[in-house]
C-alpha cells in the first residue's frame, strides 16, 4: 500500500498528516479552520486518498501558518506515498463545474514544484478564512508533493464555488495522475529513468 505519515512542529504550528493514496477517501480531518477543513475533505473524498490530519497552531494570530503548514505536510505525505513515482500515470486534468464556475486543473507529478494560479475571488473572506490564503495552500502542497500545478477559474462569481471548485479539481487530477499503469508498473514515466531535477 502507498501509505506515508509526516509530523511536523514548529513554533507555530504542530500537524500530523496520513495518507494512503490507495484509499477510498476516507477522510478524518481537524486543522482548527473550518472551511480549510471543509476542502480536505473535498480533496480527500474526490481524489479516493484516505487522509487523516490533525494540526494545531496559532490561530490567535490568523490562519496562514496554520493554513499553508496543512498544505505543506498533505503534499509531503503524497510524496513519501508516491516513493519514486514508478508505475503512475504523472499527469492529470480536471474540469469542474459548480452553478455559475469553472475551474481548470492540470498537474504533472513531475518532482519539480512549480504552482501557476490564476484565480481571482470576488470577496477577500470565507467565513473568518482570508479568500488570498487559498493560493498559500496550494503553493505549499505543490511544493510538498513535487507538483508542477497550473489552477484557473475560466469563469464564476461565488467565492464558495470557486474555492471548491479548485479543490476539486485537484483531487480529480491527482487521482488520474497517481493511478498506476499496468503496462509500466515497474518504470519510471520518465526517458530520464527518474522524476525531479533538472529539465
Amino acid at each position: 500500500m502507498r501509505q506515508a505519515t509526516v509530523d511536523r512542529k514548529t513554533k507555530e504550528t504542530a500537524i500530523t498528516a496520513t495518507v494512503n493514496l490507495d484509499g477510498s477517501g476516507v477522510y478524518d480531518v481537524v486543522s482548527g479552520i473550518g472551511f480549510l477543513d471543509h476542502m480536505m475533505e473535498q480533496l480527500s473524498r474526490h481524489s479516493l486518498i484516505d487522509l487523516t490530519l490533525r494540526a494545531t497552531g496559532d490561530l490567535h494570530i490568523d490562519f496562514h501558518h496554520t493554513n499553508e503548514d496543512c498544505g505543506i505536510v498533505i503534499g509531503e505525505a503524497v510524496s513519501r506515498a508516491l516513493g519514486d513515482r514508478a508505475g503512475i500515470v504523472r499527469y492529470g486534468t480536471a474540469y469542474i463545474p459548480f452553478d455559475e464556475t469553472l475551474t481548470r486543473v492540470t498537474l504533472d507529478c513531475s518532482n519539480r514544484p512549480y504552482l501557476v494560479w490564476n484565480v481571482d475571488f470576488p470577496t477577500s473572506k470565507l467565513g473568518e478564512m482570508d479568500t488570498e490564503l487559498f493560493r498559500e495552500w496550494f503553493q505549499a502542497f505543490a511544493q510538498g508533493a513535487g507538483l508542477t500545478l497550473h489552477v484557473e477559474t475560466l469563469y464564476g462569481r461565488n467565492s464558495h464555488h470557486i474555492a471548491e471548485s479548485c479543490f476539486k479539481g485537484l483531487a480529480r487530477a491527482l487521482r488520474q495522475a497517481i493511478t498506476v499503469d499496468p503496462r509500466q508498473a515497474q518504470s519510471v514515466p520518465s526517458t530520464k529513468g527518474v522524476l525531479g531535477g533538472s529539465l
